[in-house]
């Protein structure tokens, strides 16, 4: 897999360079890539490629995706037509048994997910026009139906890849004898990493502007409910949620679907065809309708308004901020103190401040693989300096917040240390548990599930045992 993440770079290339859906081109180009067998070879481009349980695996597929990986940019030096064609074999039987084991993805889900990459894709290349142009589709009916075949493949691939290690762990000792089995001289080398404490303030709205908010959406709510105005028709007017607005508020979620506790709670206490009360969350003032219940899956609508919060507030925010910092520099506060008593962020006031990496929740971030945005923060800052108040916009939709940041601590490059990088030493046994795990279940289920090779491709060496032999 290490290939189709080299070099890629931005949204569409990661969804899209996996399965292919630029039409190929440059036939001579696709035909002369190099091969594990022969570096001119000529192959079909309709001809079967392997079969995979219930999925097909065409020549073309491999041509598609090799041809949309050079058009990005990625380099293909080492790609191979076998090893694209193992991929793509891999992916197929993920999916094939996820749906022997009903582990099943509504079509809603997919089309939702669609919605957004469409969206996403709009947005960056421009106009849906250039983006039908880009794909070489005609229309944006085929142009779906192409995104959801992509999406519903990789989606039951996911979930049932998922199935297979959510269960595993690593204890104290797996932990140990995963790094003291490392050899000295190849123990892994981690970069560069920062420690990041936080103080944030939150501007609060004025009562008088929460209630106008509030009011505005009980209006809505009476118009649909009373003049059987169109929801989906509201929330395109008047909602402030950038991800759901344009499709006219709507989600497709479950239980453990990523979204705050107050909006899940709402949404799974209403009935189909309800319409809630205004309610509040972090983001703003929601209401929320309930299009279908299917069992444990929601899709539902809403509205979300934001009360305008004036310049008096941010002032006063940033005002506090100030004083706090000069309190800490004056030294009436150490930081972690100052964080813990004046601090409006939960997740962080009671550590010191402290920000957690949302990958591994360890203290640490290392430099090359932070976030662009926290990155851009904290560059400047030396150690021990507390940098002046930073406006910081949320980009799913809620209020602003504000805050004042600090780097706790600096680790240079270093060579993997058991007691001081535990945390990371963890996750990379917990890693090689499950790639374990992983190898064992694909050697079970190829050996019963149908599969073919085609001739062509039977002698590339797999690093699995497609052709059974």
């Amino acid at each position: 897999m290490r290939f189709m993440i080299k070099k890629i770079k931005g949204l569409f290339v990661v969804f899209i360079a996996m399965m292919g859906m630029v039409q190929a081109q440059e036939t001579d180009e696709a035909m002369g890539v190099k091969d594990s067998t022969s570096s001119t070879k000529k192959v079909k481009l309709d001809g079967i490629a392997a079969v995979v349980g219930d999925y097909v695996i065409l020549e073309s597929d491999i041509d598609k995706t090799l041809i949309d990986l050079k058009n990005q940019g990625a380099s293909t030096e080492d790609i191979t037509r076998c090893s694209l064609l193992g991929k793509l074999m891999e992916d197929r039987l993920y999916a094939h048994q996820a749906v022997q084991d009903s582990l099943l993805v509504s079509d809603d889900m997919v089309n939702a997910q669609s919605d957004r990459q469409i969206q996403q894709l709009t947005q960056q290349i421009g106009s849906v026009e250039k983006m039908l142009s880009y794909y070489k589709k005609a229309d944006m009916e085929s142009f779906r139906e192409e995104l959801f075949e992509i999406n519903k493949l990789r989606m039951l691939s996911e979930k049932m890849q998922s199935k297979i290690v959510e269960e595993i762990e690593v204890t104290p000792e797996e932990v140990r004898q995963f790094f003291y089995k490392i050899p000295e001289d190849e123990r892994p080398v981690f970069g560069a990493e920062l420690e990041i404490a936080q103080i944030v303030k939150l501007p609060e709205a004025p009562e008088e502007e929460k209630q106008k908010v509030i009011n505005q959406l009980k209006e809505i709510r009476q118009d649909v409910l009373e003049n059987d105005a169109s929801f989906n028709v509201k929330a395109i007017l008047y909602s402030q949620d950038p991800g759901s607005k344009s499709k006219g508020g709507f989600y497709s979620m479950t239980k453990e679907t990523p979204f705050v506790k107050e909006f899940k709670d709402v949404a799974f206490s209403l009935q189909e065809g309800e319409i809630s009360e205004p309610f509040e969350t972090s983001f703003g003032y929601h209401i929320i309708y309930i299009e279908k219940i299917r069992g444990q899956e929601l899709d539902l609508r809403h509205i979300l308004m934001i009360p305008k919060i004036p310049q008096s507030a941010i002032d006063k925010a940033t005002h506090e901020l100030d004083t706090i910092r000069q309190q800490v520099l004056d030294g009436k506060y150490t930081f972690a103190e100052a964080a813990l008593n004046f601090s409006d962020e939960k997740e962080t006031k009671f550590d010191g401040g402290l920000l957690r990496n949302p990958i591994n929740f360890d203290s640490r971030f290392e430099l090359t693989k932070m976030d662009p945005t926290l990155y851009n923060q904290v560059r400047d800052l030396k150690d021990g300096e507390i940098s002046r108040p930073i406006r910081e916009d949320d980009q799913r939709g809620g209020p602003p917040k504000f805050k004042i940041m600090k780097i706790s601590n600096r680790y240079d490059e270093h060579e993997a240390d058991f007691a001081k990088d535990y945390m990371k030493i963890q996750e990379l046994a917990l890693r090689e548990k499950q790639f374990k795990a992983i190898k064992e279940w694909m050697e079970e289920h190829i050996d019963d599930t149908y599969i073919h090779v085609d001739a062509e491709s039977r002698d590339c060496g797999f690093a699995n045992n497609w052709v059974k032999e």
